[in-house]
């Protein structure tokens, strides 16, 4: 596996495990003690996804900028003698 796709598989598992935990806590159904552990794991998930994404935008803001300077030759067709 590639590691844009391994990136993109870590990010769309952790927005996942990050909905169930908000689920989770909504209904209300856990323990003081497991919501808190959700909640810190929540917390933990969330820093990591906003990692991946400031990861990327980079890449993202890297490759604009590369395009920006390659300038662009006007084409000159060769000239038949």
């Amino acid at each position: 596996m590639s590691k844009k796709k391994a990136d993109l598989s870590q990010f769309e598992q952790t927005l996942a495990e990050l909905e169930q935990i908000v689920q989770q806590l909504e209904q209300g159904e856990l323990s003081l003690d497991q919501s808190l552990a959700q909640f810190e794991r929540g917390i933990t998930l969330a820093r990591h996804s906003q990692q991946l994404l400031q990861t990327a935008e980079q890449k993202v803001q890297i490759l604009m900028q590369q395009q920006q300077q390659e300038s662009l030759l006007p084409f000159e067709p060769e000239q038949g003698n």
